[in-house]
Formats: C-alpha cells, structure tokens, sequence
C-alpha cells in the first residue's frame, strides 16, 4: 500500500498548499480499474488551517479546520486524530490543500495512504 509522509511550515495566511504535488501516486493508476481506497490524516501545530479535499472533480472534504495541537515532524496517527477516508476512480487526481487563515506560521504534518480495490 503507497503511503506520503509531509510536513510543512506555512506561511501567514498561505494558501493554496498541496503536498501530493509531484508524487507518484497523486493520480490514481488507470490500471487500478476498480479504483483506490484513499486515508488522509492530517493535524497541525495550530487551529488556524484549512483543509479541502478533491478527488477528481468531486469534493471530498469542503473547507474544514485541520485538527491543532501537533508537533512539528510528528506524522499523526489515527489512534488520536480522525482520518478522511474515501473511494477514488482510476486517473482521479487527488488533491489536499491547505489554506493559513490565522496569521500564523503553522506547521501541518500528514499521511495519505493509497490501496487498489
């Protein structure tokens, strides 16, 4: 099973940052016919992220606060903060982006694991 470990320091009211762009894996395989079982967990140092979440053309999480409290560097797990999961169609482009809304310079840490169905 593919998994994407990040972490990133923002900048004051950044937005528009995508983790998964560049990996190999951020468009699901055509050959994964049936398509892909996705898990995102996510969590920043504070509450002032953002968090939207596509799938292709559809909305998977609309624009939602990412869960603060984190330490920079530490990929969460999901014993402790809740996972996105969802279904992705074979050629969907996945995207995770995160917008600062506070003013501050948060750092956000996650993991994406990608499995065929």
């Amino acid at each position: 099973m593919p998994a994407f470990r990040f972490s990133q320091a923002l900048t004051a009211n950044q937005a528009g940052f995508n983790p998964l762009t560049g990996w190999q894996f951020q468009r699901v395989p055509n050959a994964w016919t049936r398509g892909a079982y996705v898990t995102v967990i996510t969590r920043a140092t504070t509450n002032g992220v953002r968090e939207t979440i596509f799938s292709g053309s559809q909305n998977i999480l609309q624009r939602s606060p990412v869960q603060g409290g984190g330490t920079a560097g530490v990929t969460p797990a999901a014993l402790n903060t809740p996972p996105t999961d969802f279904q992705a169609a074979p050629d969907d482009n996945l995207q995770i982006i995160f917008d600062e809304v506070l003013g501050g310079t948060p750092t956000v840490d996650g993991i994406i694991t990608i499995e065929p169905l």
